[in-house]
């Protein structure tokens, strides 16, 4: 019993602070298989480069959904990939040309680029529910903090709403830019080559978006969110009732 219970206690803590590792498994898994796979069933196997194509696509897409089973729950920009690879996958297959494989991921990037550019248009951008685990840090202060400056509660509210948006607008126009990128050189540039290319490019869309966004919104965040958290931990001095003579 007391071993299931450390157990279970270890696996709420990993649950409420995630590792690098954990935060960024996800990222790892949809990038180094689809890559791997591709090269393996192409080089090593013999498929065309349509079929390699094809098939290196299931894996994450199989791991997406089984996420979204086991855990029974999602997010606005999660049902919104899952949606988009199942269309694009499917106008892929039936076209059966590679490079139109290829130019599907700029196709994703797109959607979900205008996706969040509309989330923050309406005022609840997507990325929020990306950048949240990583501000509040499974620390109850810091979420009650969160609360009251997402709510207008709290005196730094109107600051912290706008570089939330800003984060959202970040990678909402790196993940434009690098959807057109993407698909230019998937009509320009030798399939094999564009494989790990557009690899290449998303990652870099990615780090700059990472670094801008980080600065930009992320760490002004996590500042008026300290500065809250501190302010609600602190003790409210009762007034002093003057005591007649």
């Amino acid at each position: 019993m007391r071993k299931n219970t450390g157990a279970q206690g270890r696996n709420e803590q990993r649950r409420q602070n995630p590792s690098v590792l954990d935060n960024f498994k996800p990222l790892i898994v949809d990038l180094a298989v689809p890559l791997g796979s591709y090269y393996l069933l192409k080089g090593g196997f013999g498929m065309s480069t349509f079929a390699a194509l094809a098939w290196s696509s299931v894996v994450p897409a199989a791991r997406t959904v089984w996420s979204l089973v086991r855990e029974r729950r999602t997010n606005a920009l999660a049902g919104l990939i899952l949606a988009v690879n199942v269309v694009s996958l499917g106008l892929s297959f039936v076209s059966g040309d590679p490079r139109l494989m290829l130019a599907k991921d700029s196709g994703i990037s797109s959607t979900v680029a205008i996706g969040i550019l509309v989330s923050v248009r309406l005022g609840k951008p997507m990325m929020t529910a990306g950048m949240k685990p990583f501000l509040v840090k499974g620390d109850a202060a810091r979420e009650a903090a969160w609360e009251r400056l997402a709510s207008g509660a709290a005196a730094g509210s109107a600051a912290f709403r706008n570089k939330e948006k800003a984060f959202s607008v970040v990678w909402g126009l790196a993940l434009l830019t690098e959807c057109v990128a993407r698909a230019v050189g998937a009509y320009t540039i030798p399939v094999d080559t564009m494989v790990w290319l557009g690899t290449v490019i998303m990652i870099g869309a990615m780090g700059v978006a990472f670094v801008i966004s980080g600065g930009l919104a992320a760490g002004p965040m996590e500042e008026l969110l300290t500065a809250e958290a501190e302010a609600g931990a602190a003790p409210v001095e009762e007034p002093e009732v003057a005591v007649a003579a």
